[in-house]
C-alpha cells in the first residue's frame, strides 16, 4: 500500500510562551521552538504501523519553507521512507483552501492507496483534509481512531463521534482520513535514527514544478484573512490561580468548600 501523508512544522506549546505580534493579528513567531504537529503524527505512526503489516511505502509531504524539511526528516527518522517538500515564496499566506490545492498537485503526480492528514493543526480549522478530499473526489473520513486493512479495494475505519460513541465504516480506496490523537502511540525517534536520514536527499517543488498558477494559492489566492488575534478578555468573577500545582490544587479545594461543594 503507497501511503502519503501531509505533515506540518508547527510552534511546540511545551517549548514556548507566546506573545503577539506587533500588528496584533498573529503570534510573534521570532526564536519560536517548532515542531511536527501532534495530530500529523499519530497519522505517520498510523502509516508505516500499516506498511509494516501490509507492505508498501510511506511518504510524507509538507508545504512550507527551507526550516520545514526538519519536519520531514524527523518523520522520516521515525520510519517514513520518502520526504517531499513543496515550498516557493507564492504559497506564501496561502489559506486553507491553497494548501488543499498545492496538496492536491502533489497528490495527482503519485499513484497512492491512501492519503492521511492530522484531524487538525495548530490554528485548529481541520479543513484541510476535507478540501483535499473534495477537490480530488475521493471519499473522506474525519476523526478517525482506528483502521483496519482487509482488502485491496476498501478499508474500514473507526471514527469518534459525538457522545463518546464509536462508529465503523467500510470506505473504498484510494481515499483521505483525517487521524484523531490516540489511534496508537507514536513511537520515539532517538538521534540515531535522525543521524540515519541526516543525508537523504528530499526533492523540493516549486510552483511551477506542481503545474500551479501562483494566482490561486498563497495571499493572491486566499479567501480567507486573519484579521485579528487576542487572548479573550476574562468573564465576571473568573480567576486565574497561581502558585505550584499543590498550592492550586489547595486553594480550588478552599474555594469548593466555600460554596458548599464539598463538607
Amino acid at each position: 500500500m503507497e501511503i502519503l501523508v501531509c505533515v506540518k512544522r508547527v510552534p511546540d506549546t511545551a517549548e514556548n510562551e507566546f506573545e503577539l505580534n506587533s500588528e496584533g493579528n498573529d503570534l510573534d513567531r521570532d526564536d519560536l521552538v517548532y515542531s511536527v504537529n501532534e495530530w500529523d503524527n499519530y497519522a505517520v505512526e498510523e502509516a508505516i504501523q500499516i506498511v509494516d503489516n501490509v507492505g508498501g511505502s510511506v511518504t510524507v509531504v509538507t508545504v512550507g519553507d527551507d526550516e520545514s524539511e526538519e519536519v520531514l526528516r524527523r518523520e522520516m527518522a521515525m520510519g517514513a521512507n520518502n520526504g517531499i517538500l513543496l515550498s516557493d515564496d507564492a504559497f506564501e499566506g496561502s489559506d486553507g483552501k491553497g494548501i488543499a490545492t498545492i496538496l492536491k498537485a502533489e497528490v495527482e503526480k503519485g499513484k497512492y492507496d491512501l492519503i492521511l492528514t492530522g484531524a487538525q493543526a495548530d490554528e485548529g480549522a481541520g479543513q484541510v483534509g476535507g478540501m483535499l478530499a473534495a477537490m480530488l473526489d475521493l471519499p473522506y473520513a474525519s476523526l478517525v481512531n482506528k483502521i483496519e486493512v482487509d482488502g485491496d479495494s476498501t478499508i474500514k475505519v473507526g471514527r469518534e463521534i459525538e457522545g463518546g460513541n464509536q462508529e465503523m465504516n467500510e470506505i473504498d480506496l484510494p481515499c483521505v482520513l483525517s487521524i484523531q490523537t490516540g489511534i496508537n502511540e507514536p513511537r520515539y525517534v532517538g538521534i540515531r535514527g535522525i543521524r540515519k536520514v541526516a543525508q537523504v536527499e528530499i526533492p523540493v517543488k516549486s510552483a511551477s514544478d506542481l503545474g500551479i498558477d501562483a494566482s490561486n494559492v498563497g495571499e493572491a489566492g486566499a479567501k480567507t484573512k486573519r484579521v485579528d488575534y487576542f487572548v479573550p478578555d476574562l468573564g465576571e468573577g473568573a480567576e486565574m490561580l497561581e502558585g505550584s500545582t499543590d498550592e492550586i490544587i489547595a486553594q480550588l479545594i478552599e474555594r469548593i468548600k466555600s460554596k458548599g461543594g464539598l463538607a
